[in-house]
């Protein structure tokens, strides 16, 4: 009788403390697993991305030999070598160009997205935690930037200071910037007010230490989300300013400018414009299909916060 009381007590106690118990710890991470279909999109994507490394040096011509007997050649076998893809309108090989204009296109649009993300994580979380004046002009700009049409931003940059590779790297960077801002600042004032954060605070613990082991580990999922669409953004413009002439100047390849260029070989049945249109549209779709697997293993969650 005397244990069962004492046992009874002790109950009692443990439950006081529950009552009483330290604020939650931050979430467990989750694992994710794509299907298929996202398997399928990685393995897309790591194909142009190995690429963009040996691309270059498996390619049968260099992108600015004018083998072809003639202009808008289908894929034939001359005395010079194969033109697995036909030739371009100054009879290049097409299948060399795409190979070497991988390189441009992703590579541009890979260090631009980078960029945008170092500088839009940086001030949103700053933007987040500071809070007040600092908040209120960092996201005045923001909105500044973001009230402009994004191609006629880039029009009048690269109009203005010309067309060049690290013009256009920063060019993107600043603009897509604009849009990781608002994440990244809306994520972490949602992670602030957690209750995990207010633990640590509560602790002793420093802001820093709270951005480095609560704030950007818990952001980091959306935020790598994110990161592929911004990229396709990035793609998408860049392609966009090749094709308007503004991008990447001959006679170096990028798949925009070759789609641009070899628009008129429609007329002749010439598939020159439509390989590396399918080849922007290949890496752009796979990954699209990448981010909708894993917002969809997310329940849908990640989509909600991208815009």
């Amino acid at each position: 009788m005397t244990e069962q009381v004492a046992s009874k007590k002790e109950e009692e106690v443990l439950a006081e403390l529950d009552s009483f118990a330290e604020l939650p710890d931050a979430p467990p991470k989750r694992k994710f697993r794509l299907s298929w279909v996202g398997w399928l999109s990685v393995g897309i994507v790591v194909f142009w991305l190995l690429i963009c490394v040996i691309g270059p040096t498996v390619a049968p011509f260099h992108e600015m030999d004018m083998e072809g007997d003639d202009s808008f050649l289908d894929a034939y076998s001359g005395e010079y070598g194969t033109f697995y893809l036909g030739t371009d309108y100054l009879g290049r090989d097409t299948y060399s160009r795409i190979l070497f204009g991988a390189r441009n296109t992703i590579g541009i649009s890979l260090a631009a997205t980078l960029l945008a993300y170092l500088m839009g994580i940086t001030l949103g979380i700053l933007a987040a935690v500071k809070g007040g004046w600092i908040d209120m002009g960092i996201s005045r700009v923001n909105d500044a930037i973001l009230a402009l049409p994004t191609i006629m931003l880039g029009l009048i940059v690269i109009a203005a200071l010309g067309s060049s590779i690290p013009i256009l790297i920063g060019t993107a960077a600043v603009i897509y910037a604009t849009s990781v801002f608002r994440i990244a600042r809306a994520l972490g004032q949602d992670i602030m007010v957690q209750d995990y954060v207010e633990a640590a605070a509560t602790r002793g613990e420093g802001i820093w230490w709270i951005i480095r082991a609560e704030v950007l580990p818990n952001a980091a999922m959306p935020l790598a989300t994110d990161f592929g669409l911004r990229l396709v953004f990035v793609v998408l413009f860049i392609s966009s300013l090749s094709f308007l002439g503004l991008g990447v100047q001959p006679p170096a390849s990028d798949w925009g400018s070759m789609v641009r260029e070899n628009l008129q070989g429609l007329t002749y049945g010439s598939y020159a414009a439509i390989w590396p249109a399918l080849a922007i549209a290949s890496f752009t779709i796979a990954i699209n299909l990448i981010v909708d697997d894993i917002s969809a293993k997310s329940g849908g969650s990640l989509a909600k916060k991208m815009v």
